[in-house]
């Protein structure tokens, strides 16, 4: 699947990627590259793996001079994005060996590459660049919750790694398909990736964090549509902030509440009870509506992966009834159900 981009500051990646996937034990660590794979398939042509990982992307395993010399692979991607996005000790060397193959490296890690004393001085001798996606280079300023013209939407959610981006990328597809005015606008590593652009919320500095979402979806013709990729949720004990900053700054005028029927707690961190979904679209729109009275929730995206056809169709249905909502599954179904009522309900 492909969705159409439009950015204002692209990031220029030689193409196609190796997915580089460390020694990481969980798929959930692993989105930046799932989402590569899923939204630019083109350009992932091969994975690297070390001793101890249990992720599979289905790609060809591939040594970094492999990949660059009999596939003509461009760069390595670092797929995973781990607890506090720092870089384990044990990559270190595998990275050198593919700035020594000649491939660029790009990570949306809080670490900076270009930090890294190693792996700079490598990349300068090879001729290599290190591209940090996560880090902006644009000039941010607090937000301001002034009222602005177009439309948006924002993806959220009751957790983190739940889906927020794929049913932004979705929908932005969908309504594309149907020629009307809309973007796909990145918030997160991986988000920045597909599209060669936008601003990863979650290392702006928390004061201009509501002005970054400004910055990413500023004033448009009436008609016109951003679809804001979602970034951490309320009710996590970690992330919250980032997802309230988005909510004030997008101004949504429509939310699409992501949910994954088969989570109970929050990722990565148990203990923390996930709340029914009423209570995530009450939240959600009682925090949007400081600078956007108006806001609704037009749907539900669910993952259904773990579902039969019969058993996702059947839980959908179930959903829909209950919210008086379309509900959808992003990858399974698209998203028609949901962009059809919000044409006819915004």
């Amino acid at each position: 699947m492909k969705v159409k981009i439009v950015t204002d500051k692209m990031i220029k990646l030689k193409t196609p990627y190796l997915l580089f996937l460390g020694d990481t034990e969980q798929e959930g660590l692993a989105k930046t590259a799932f989402g590569l794979l899923q939204w630019c398939p083109d350009n992932c042509k091969g994975q690297l793996r070390l001793v101890g990982c249990k992720v599979d992307l289905g790609l060809k395993d591939m040594t970094p001079r492999e990949a660059r010399e009999k596939h003509n692979i461009g760069t390595l991607v670092i797929g995973v994005a781990n607890l506090g996005g720092f870089l384990p000790d044990n990559w270190i060397a595998t990275l050198c060996e593919a700035l020594e193959a000649g491939l660029d490296i790009a990570a949306g890690l809080h670490v900076r590459l270009n930090d890294i004393e190693v792996l700079r001085e490598t990349a300068r001798k090879y001729g290599c660049t290190l591209h940090d996606v996560r880090q902006t280079t644009q000039a941010l300023k607090v937000g301001n919750g002034k009222k602005r013209s177009g439309k948006r939407l924002l993806t959220v959610a009751a957790d983190c790694a739940i889906g927020k981006k794929y049913a932004a990328l979705a929908l932005a597809k969908e309504m594309q398909s149907r020629e009307m005015k809309a973007d796909f606008r990145a918030t997160g590593q991986t988000g920045i990736l597909i599209a060669g652009g936008g601003i990863s919320v979650d290392a702006v500095v928390a004061d201009f964090i509501s002005g970054a979402a400004e910055m990413i979806s500023p004033a448009n013709t009436q008609d016109h549509w951003d679809i804001i990729e979602g970034q951490g949720a309320l009710f996590h004990p970690a992330y919250a902030g980032v997802a309230l900053g988005l909510l004030h700054g997008s101004q949504p005028d429509a939310l699409v509440i992501c949910h994954d029927p088969d989570r109970t707690h929050t990722a990565f961190m148990g203990g923390f009870p996930l709340p029914d979904i009423k209570v995530v679209m009450k939240r959600n729109i009682e925090a949007a509506q400081l600078t956007n009275s108006a806001v609704k929730v037009v749907g539900v995206a669910v993952n259904t992966s773990k579902f039969t056809d019969d058993e996702a169709m059947t839980y959908m249905t179930s959903l829909s009834v209950q919210l008086n909502l379309p509900v959808c599954d992003p990858v399974r179904s698209g998203m028609a159900a949901i962009v059809d009522h919000m044409m006819e309900n915004m």
